[in-house]
């Protein structure tokens, strides 16, 4: 008599692993597996869909740095995609954007990490300019946004189409030295960076990542690694 075997789906606390297709599933339903730097972090409803919210925990802060950090994710090439939402806080400052985004490779000092975000309130900005920094890439922590405006002006930071507390899907592809950045499902990317400045030898976790003032959401986070 033949024995059937069947795929059994295995979840721990808000984390799916489908071990068939080598994808690594966090449906970021509760806050077990991130770690907190510099943000607050609690599971929540945001537009009928459960989720993590990470807000600003550190206000007038000069840093980068405001993760919560998948800590069991060592990432190194291959794609990341992730739902998300990002909207300033109350009573932020009059420059909020609801800077929302993925860290990647993030080393286990947090010392180091690569990073795209959106600037949600710029998407549709009656000033054009504002309009063309609707994305950003930043190398945590000696490429700052505006250090690589300032020295590579447009070469870092592009449009998309974006509304403050939307649900938008994006999608990261990392390989070597290059990083893509995809948005509401769009076949080709909105930002390309070829010269990622930790270069190809940097690896580490994931982090969800927002800006200052910011509170945003996050759900259905795929990982698929390629090494």
């Amino acid at each position: 008599m033949k024995r059937l075997l069947f795929f059994i789906p295995v979840i721990f606390a808000g984390t799916f692993i489908q071990s068939q297709t080598g994808k690594l599933q966090y449906t970021l339903t509760d806050t077990i597996h991130l770690k907190s730097a510099n943000v607050g972090m609690q599971p929540a409803l945001f537009k009928g869909k459960k989720s993590v919210k990470v807000y600003d925990a550190a206000p007038g802060a000069d840093t980068e740095l405001r993760i919560a950090k998948l800590s069991d994710t060592a990432f190194h090439n291959g794609t990341i995609e992730v739902e998300l939402a990002g909207e300033p806080m109350k009573n932020s400052g009059e420059g909020a954007r609801g800077f929302v985004g993925i860290a990647f490779r993030v080393d286990k000092a947090n010392e180091k990490f690569e990073c795209f975000y959106l600037r949600p309130t710029n998407g549709r900005a009656d000033d054009q300019v504002r309009r063309n920094h609707s994305t950003q890439y930043i190398s945590f922590p000696e490429f700052p946004w505006y250090k690589l405006r300032k020295e590579f002006p447009e070469k870092y930071e592009s449009y998309v189409d974006l509304e403050p507390g939307k649900w938008t899907k994006v999608k990261i592809e990392v390989e070597g030295n290059t990083a893509k950045l995809f948005v509401h499902d769009a076949a080709q990317p909105v930002l390309i960076v070829s010269d990622l400045k930790h270069g190809e030898g940097l690896r580490g976790s994931i982090g969800l990542w927002v800006g200052p003032g910011t509170e945003a959401h996050f759900r259905n986070l795929i990982v698929s690694k390629k090494d």
